[in-house]
C-alpha cells in the first residue's frame, strides 16, 4: 500500500450521508484504512491480523529499528512469524512508519502503547497521553479511535476524549472513541489475536456500534459491553483475578515450607475435585506485562471513590514477596551444604517470566538474581530465549549450559520451565537444585532436589 495513493476523507466522493454512516460503510466494505499506534507485543500482532482480515493497515512506532524491521519483513515478536508478516506486507499492504502524519489518512486508529507503573505503583499514562496528543493533531471527521492499552476505568473517556476534543471536533458526532482491551498471551499456541474473544465498549452508542463492527470484521468473536469504562474494568478484573489466586497459592507455598509439607502434592490432589476449584500454581513471583501491573490500576482508581481494594493490595504484597522467599530458601540450602553465601556460585535457570518465550519484563527471576548478588553470591544465568538482560539494575549475559558450569555451582535455581530444558540432565549434573516451578515432577524424587 502506497501512502500517496490513500484517498483522504476530504477527497472522497459520497452521497449526502452522515459521518457515522460513511464510516460504517467503509468498515463494512473493508475499505477503511487502519492505523495501529505502538508495534509491540500487542500492536504488531493486531496490525498483522488487521491486514490479513482485508484492511489496508499502517503500523506506527517511534522506534525506527522496529519500523525498518517490519518493512523488511522481519518480526521481532515471537507470536508473529516472518512468514505471516511478509504475507501481510506483500499480499495485504501492511507497512510501518514513524510519522504520525500517516494517521490523517486512517479511518480507524488503534492505540496499543505501554502503560507501566511508577516507582510508587501508580499508573503512568504518559505514553497514552502522548499518542493521543499526536492523534489530535491529525484528527478529522469520520475516524474511530480505539484504545487497547490496559488501564483503569475512565481513561478512554476522561483522559483521551478531552485531548481529542481539543482539536475542535466532538466525540460521538465528528469522531468516535472506544476501548477494547488487549488479551495477548505471549507464547500461547492455542489462542491468538484472531480467535480470542474481543471485548468492546464505546463512550456512546455510535462509538460502540462502529467499534463492534470493526472488531467483528477483524477477529472471530466480539463481546460488546455498555461502555468504555466497563471494557476497561473487564481487563483489570481479569488480571486481578489471576493475581489474587496466584497470591493464594504462593502464600500456601510459604506456609507449606514451614510445615514441611509438599505444596505441589497438596495442590495436585486439590485440583482433582471436578467442581468449585480451578488450578493455580505457585512460583518465584509473577512477571510480564499484566499480573504485576494491572491490579494496581484498579487499586489506584478505587481511591478516587474512597474505596480500598484490600484483596488487590494484599495479593500484590504476597506476590512481590516471593523472590525474597526464594532467596531465603536458597541461602538455607547453601548453608546446609557448608558453603557461605558470600563464597557461593549460583546458577539461575531461566529469566523469561514464563516458559517458552523471550519476554523477561518484570520477571521474578531478575529479582531473585538481584537478591542473591546483594547478599554476595556470584550469580550466573542461562536462558536459551533471553541472551541478555538489562532490567532493574541487573546487567548480565546468558551463560552456556554445560556440565562444567553446573558442577561448579553450589546451587541451581529453576525459575523458568522452558520445554527445551533437559531437567533430568541438569539435576544429574548439579550439586543442589531448587525447583520453584515443579519442573522436576516428571523425573521423580531426587536427593539433591528441593521443592519450593
Amino acid at each position: 500500500m502506497n501512502p500517496a495513493q490513500h484517498i483522504s476523507w476530504h477527497d472522497a466522493v459520497s452521497d449526502p450521508q452522515t459521518i457515522f454512516d460513511q464510516l460504517k460503510e467503509k468498515i463494512s466494505s473493508r475499505t477503511a484504512i487502519v492505523g495501529v499506534v505502538g508495534l509491540g507485543y500487542v500492536g504488531l500482532p493486531f496490525a498483522v491480523q488487521s491486514a490479513l482480515a482485508g484492511f489496508d493497515t499502517v503500523g506506527l512506532d517511534l522506534a525506527r529499528d522496529k519500523v525498518i524491521s517490519i518493512n523488511e519483513g522481519h518480526s521481532y515478536i515471537g507470536d508473529v512469524s516472518d512468514t505471516q508478516l511478509q504475507e501481510a506486507i506483500t499480499e495485504h499492504g501492511l507497512f510501518a512508519t514513524d510519522h504520525f502524519a500517516a494517521l490523517a489518512d486512517c479511518d480507524v486508529v488503534v492505540v496499543a502503547v505501554p502503560t507501566p507503573l511508577t516507582k510508587n505503583l501508580t499508573p503512568d499514562l504518559g505514553a497514552i497521553e502522548a499518542a493521543t496528543q499526536e492523534i489530535a493533531l491529525h484528527l478529522r471527521p469520520g475516524q474511530l479511535i480505539s484504545l487497547e492499552s490496559t488501564t483503569f476505568p475512565g481513561t478512554t473517556e476522561e483522559v483521551m476524549k478531552p485531548i481529542l476534543e481539543s482539536s475542535g471536533l466532538t466525540a460521538e458526532q465528528d469522531f468516535f472513541l472506544a476501548h477494547s482491551p488487549e488479551r495477548v498471551d505471549p507464547g500461547n499456541h492455542q489462542f491468538n489475536t484472531k480467535n480470542t474473544n474481543k471485548v468492546v465498549g464505546g463512550i456512546g452508542p455510535n462509538s460502540s456500534e462502529l467499534a463492534s463492527l470493526f472488531y467483528s470484521s477483524t477477529v472471530d468473536h466480539t463481546v460488546t459491553v455498555s461502555s468504555a469504562k466497563a471494557a476497561e474494568l473487564v481487563k483489570v478484573f481479569e488480571n486481578t483475578f489471576r493475581s489474587v489466586n496466584v497470591a493464594l497459592v504462593n502464600e500456601l507455598a510459604q506456609l507449606c515450607d514451614r510445615m514441611n509439607i509438599n505444596v505441589w502434592e497438596v495442590l495436585d490432589a486439590a485440583f482433582t475435585k471436578p467442581f468449585g476449584i480451578m488450578p493455580f500454581y505457585p512460583g518465584p513471583g509473577v512477571g510480564g506485562h499484566c499480573i504485576p501491573l494491572d491490579p494496581h490500576y484498579l487499586e489506584f482508581k478505587a481511591r478516587e471513590f474512597n474505596f480500598q481494594t484490600r484483596f488487590v493490595a494484599l495479593a500484590g504484597e504476597i506476590n512481590r514477596s516471593m523472590p525474597r522467599f526464594v532467596v531465603e530458601k536458597a541461602i538455607r540450602i547453601v548453608d546446609q551444604s557448608g558453603v557461605a553465601l558470600s563464597r557461593s556460585r549460583i546458577l539461575v535457570l531461566g529469566v523469561a517470566y514464563k516458559s517458552n518465550i523471550d519476554d523477561a519484563r518484570e520477571s521474578p527471576a531478575i529479582e531473585v538474581i538481584r537478591g542473591l548478588v546483594e547478599r554476595g553470591a556470584e550469580v550466573f544465568y542461562h536462558d536459551p530465549y533471553v541472551r541478555s538482560i538489562n532490567e532493574h539494575g541487573v546487567l548480565m549475559l546468558s551463560s552456556d549450559l554445560s556440565p562444567e558450569l553446573l558442577g561448579s555451582c553450589d546451587l541451581v535455581i529453576g525459575t523458568t520451565a522452558h520445554a527445551c530444558t533437559d531437567v533430568a540432565w541438569v539435576v544429574d549434573n548439579s550439586r543442589e537444585f531448587l525447583d520453584t516451578r515443579h519442573m522436576t515432577k516428571s523425573i521423580g524424587t531426587r536427593p539433591n532436589v528441593h521443592l519450593l
